[in-house]
């Protein structure tokens, strides 16, 4: 057994014996998002081979703002079973019970805002099918806006789809899955357990997937099979303005530096600190060109306290710069306006 036990990641139990145990496990967590849910639901069902073969469920975080029970009674007419939560327990929980209460061997954890492209369950299973020892396989992601618009496609790891080379020290150094292109064995989460509780915000997927390279060799699908939406809120929610995804993402990497090789460790680890320096930095510039100084000023700050080279100083210097003639001109509060 490669689990052992941890505070901080629930223990994801195996199915009780007797229970039929299909495949796969598509498990939609939702949470005020049936308006997107709908897309969700058809991007499934158009691949969907059959109750015996697939359980597909959506597992709500008590929304307040919609009614996703509606829509899956709607699109499933009886073919996705529907959970709600009886209070908000927060989106790593949901996750959660999403695992606890899959039965497939293979599970798909799809937000409720993300799709699938037609072939996703098919290209990926022939991974784990041709690789009984893969513990995880993903693909090329399409991010698009809440219109559903493409803005772009992420890197290419590798020309031809396969198992990936020296995939830990690459994961280990910068987010680079999401979470609706990732299939993972059920018993992997068994062994390693689920997401780690301590991330508020942000890295927790990082972490996981970067959990399982380091027990698990990894498959790659090169043609973009899934379909992730990036939220106006990811710039302007509380975790961005207040610099919490920073905190939580230097958390991340101080915990994934226990997987690494000793004596690669820290360098890597560095490398994933001035990478996220860097991402630090372009949200400021993003968000003071959106007029939110205060919440530019805390990226500015997570940024120093990520890197501290030469060339993260000298453009957190060029942009403070910026950010304190944009208060001073603008004549607003440095500090956080009350009301956000």
């Amino acid at each position: 057994m490669i689990q052992q036990q941890h505070l901080y990641r629930p223990t994801i139990l195996p199915v009780p014996e007797g229970t039929p145990r299909p495949l796969w496990s598509v498990m939609i967590p939702t949470y005020n998002c049936a308006n997107y849910l709908r897309e969700t639901l058809a991007s499934v069902l158009a691949q969907d081979p059959g109750s015996e073969v697939m359980q597909i469920s959506v597992v709500d975080d008590h929304s307040t703002k919609d009614d996703p029970a509606a829509v899956v009674e709607e699109l499933g007419r009886g073919r996705v079973d529907f959970y709600r939560q009886p209070q908000n327990v927060g989106y790593i929980k949901n996750f959660e019970t999403c695992l606890q209460r899959s039965r497939g061997k293979l599970i798909h954890l799809l937000h409720g805002d993300d799709c699938v492209r037609d072939g996703f369950y098919q290209k990926l299973q022939r991974g784990f099918k041709e690789n009984p020892e893969v513990g995880a396989a993903f693909c090329r992601q399409i991010h698009m806006d809440e219109r559903g618009h493409w803005t772009h496609i992420s890197w290419l790891e590798q020309p031809e789809s396969g198992i990936l080379n020296n995939w830990l020290e690459r994961i280990a150094v910068q987010q680079r899955i999401q979470t609706p292109s990732i299939v993972v064995r059920r018993d992997v989460y068994e062994q390693l357990g689920g997401f780690d509780r301590r991330f508020s915000c942000w890295g927790e997927d990082w972490e996981m997937w970067t959990r399982i390279a380091a027990h698990y060799p990894v498959w790659y699908e090169a043609e973009p099979l899934a379909l992730y939406r990036r939220s106006s809120t990811s710039l302007t929610g509380n975790s961005v303005r207040t610099g919490k995804n920073i905190q939580d993402l230097r958390k991340a990497v101080g915990v994934i530096r226990g997987y690494l090789p000793s004596e690669r460790a820290n360098k890597l680890a560095k490398t994933a600190l001035r990478n996220y320096a860097f991402y630090a930095l372009n949200s400021a510039k993003e968000l003071l060109s959106a007029g939110d100084s205060y919440a530019a000023r805390n990226q500015l700050r997570e940024a120093l306290l990520c890197h501290s080279s030469l060339s993260v100083v000298n453009s957190s210097l060029k942009l403070g710069i910026k950010i304190f003639s944009h208060i001073m001109l603008s004549g607003i509060r440095w500090t956080q306006p009350a009301n956000s």
